[in-house]
């Protein structure tokens, strides 16, 4: 016996509706792909590296590659810390998630990292939420500052 044209057309239907969410999936290219497989090596020297400098060698730091939408709003990282355990986890932005080039998002996601050990560094200090806005401002600029010496300093032996 065969289907009656409504139900033929609703399975054929069914199908067809279907079949975009498929070919519609993001694709990402080769580096794409190789920049994030290389992210969680690359973050966890310069984790090392960035801990030893903020002497912060006792702390037992980890650090989690996260999607956009498990970091709060405009924000590319995020730490949690118990100063008791002298544990930390950082969370940085996915580099999937970015859209430049691979040495720019490496570049980034570390300047996360160092911008969230300095808040670490920094969590002895009395905060509330009328100073938020000044911490983050000063964290940044001393990120930002500890960066630049470091990539000179790179610059400079390199030469």
């Amino acid at each position: 016996m065969s289907a009656s044209f409504p139900a033929r057309f609703s399975a054929c239907a069914l199908i067809f509706i279907s079949f975009p969410a498929i070919a519609a999936e993001p694709r990402t290219s080769p580096d794409e792909h190789a920049c994030a497989l290389k992210a969680p090596g690359y973050l966890d020297g310069r984790l090392a590296i960035w801990q030893q400098r903020l002497n912060l060698s006792d702390w037992k730091i980890s650090i989690i590659m996260s999607r956009r939408s498990q970091l709060k709003p405009n924000t590319l990282g995020h730490i949690r810390w118990d100063s008791t355990d002298k544990s930390a986890v950082i969370r940085v932005l996915d580099a999937s998630e970015y859209d430049m080039p691979c040495r720019d998002k490496l570049a980034d996601m570390e300047f996360t990292v160092v911008h969230e050990l300095i808040h670490l560094e920094l969590s002895s200090l009395p905060r509330s939420e009328a100073s938020r806005r000044d911490e983050e401002f000063a964290v940044n600029r001393i990120a930002r500052a500890l960066l630049d010496l470091d990539r000179q300093k790179a610059a400079a032996q390199a030469r």
